[in-house]
């Protein structure tokens, strides 16, 4: 029998990120005053020049600083697993791999971009970084990251995460971040989100606008996003390349690959260089799983509209359910937003990637199926990819067909025990997006004009 865990030899680890922008044609974002291109001198009070110009590059590949890959090859490469159990529990033909994040420092994917940014951020003098973070993943990787770099860090925390997810907001205390809950009193954003409902359980839009607000209004300070934007997706990409060659090694090439999208850094992640081998010729599909109370790619418009909820932000060309939604508290923290990645809803919109929306308790049923068959209890986010990902080998059963289906396990859910708990209580319930909140969204988004 062949190894069930496939590694890669130190010398073999990515040593450029992979740019799938120089591949696409995707419109600009807009200033929201103007209505034209943003430029470099738009952008540069919330980030460093540096990855301003990975932000518009159309370079195929980017080159990993060294200090960044000293840092990054501490973790990495993070285990392709064969998940034989899950394949015996479903009884399919299909060969199930996933490629484990939760190995990092911080227990997911976030760390490959925020020690990426918290770098190119030091290297321009920057003092401090401020942040927003869903279910805390990102926030405490940037504190992380902030911590090995020398800086200060100051993370808005989604108001009902940080009440659920208590063990998160003390990581991010103890690397020596300041953690506070959004909407919070401290700025004008959050005060008008208060204000306007003293009880709401926040939004990342919300706490994307308190963040940059701050950045903004500080020249010491500057912004870091955890997803959406083309460099978050860029730094991620060490993911889907590693994966691909330990496919190579096990002799197996991927029919399925499979990731969980919330803004869209994981799964852009894994699937990018896979993409770029579809560009090619390659036979093989892309699937992108969300939540079925947040489903921007599945259900929202496709048109420009603001990253967060006060309109601070450039107009970005993507899926959005509309800047103002505030979506329901479901467990899976990280994928509550808005809209989704210019770049993979281009994909989308070019029929490049099939969207599918998992609701909670379908998602949380594949976890527990997963954690008893492999013995890892995977995140809230990351049930959503496991849960497509069981779709497909069920589908391989019932058309009695071999396939190799490969999926992303963005984290593990050792933080997220209280969801967990609330499954297993009973106390989940399905839940879809009304069709009112996807009729105020077609109001509001603007039209990409083609």
């Amino acid at each position: 029998m062949k190894s069930l865990q496939i590694t890669l030899p130190a010398d073999e680890l990515p040593r450029n990120w992979l740019n799938l922008a120089a591949d696409l044609d995707v419109p600009p974002p807009l200033h929201p005053a103007t209505g034209e291109p943003v430029g470099p001198d738009d952008l540069s009070p919330l980030f460093p020049m540096a990855l301003i110009e990975q932000e518009v590059s159309r370079q195929p590949e980017i080159p990993i600083p060294e200090p960044v890959l000293e840092k990054l090859s501490r973790y990495r490469a993070t285990p392709l697993v064969r998940a034989r159990g899950l394949e015996e529990a479903l009884g399919t033909p299909a060969r199930i791999y996933y490629k484990y994040e939760g190995v990092s420092p911080t227990g997911s994917h976030k760390a490959n971009t925020a020690l990426a940014q918290a770098w190119y951020n030091a290297q321009e003098g920057v003092k401090r970084l401020t942040t927003e973070t869903g279910a805390g993943q990102w926030g405490t990787a940037l504190s992380l990251a902030a911590a090995q770099f020398g800086l200060e860090c100051l993370v808005f925390m989604v108001r009902v995460s940080f009440e659920q997810k208590p063990y998160r907001r003390i990581a991010m205390q103890t690397y020596g971040a300041r953690c506070v809950p959004s909407p919070s009193p401290d700025t004008a954003a959050g005060r008008a989100a208060l204000a306007r409902d003293p009880d709401t359980p926040g939004s990342l839009g919300i706490a994307i606008s308190e963040a940059v607000e701050v950045a903004a209004s500080d020249p010491d300070t500057r912004y870091a996003l955890g997803s959406v934007l083309n460099h978050v997706l860029l730094h991620q990409t060490v993911i889907g390349l590693e994966a691909r060659r330990q496919l190579e090694i096990a002799g197996e090439r991927a029919d399925v690959v499979v990731g969980c999208v919330g803004g869209g850094s994981n799964f852009a992640g894994l699937s990018f260089p896979f993409l770029r081998d579809r560009f090619a010729g390659a036979d093989l599909r892309v699937v992108a799983a969300e939540p079925a109370s947040c489903p921007t790619l599945t259900r929202g418009v496709y048109g420009y509209d603001h990253g967060d909820t006060a309109g601070l932000t450039p107009l970005m060309p993507m899926h959005s359910l509309g800047h103002d939604f505030v979506p329901p508290p479901i467990h899976a923290g990280g994928l509550r937003y808005h809209g989704a990645a210019p770049l993979v809803s281009h994909l989308v919109e070019r029929r490049q990637v099939e969207p599918v929306a998992v609701d909670q308790v379908e998602a949380f049923e594949a976890g527990r199926l997963f954690a008893r068959a492999e013995g890892i209890i995977p995140a809230p986010e990351s049930n959503h990819a496991v849960a497509a990902a069981i779709r497909e080998a069920r589908r391989a059963a019932e058309e009695g067909r071999e396939r190799v289906v490969l999926f992303g396990l963005s984290g593990h859910g050792l933080v997220d025990l209280a969801a967990y708990d609330a499954f297993l209580d009973g106390q989940l319930r399905r839940h879809a997006l009304e069709e009112a909140v996807v009729e105020r969204a077609r109001a509001s988004v603007r039209p990409v004009r083609g």
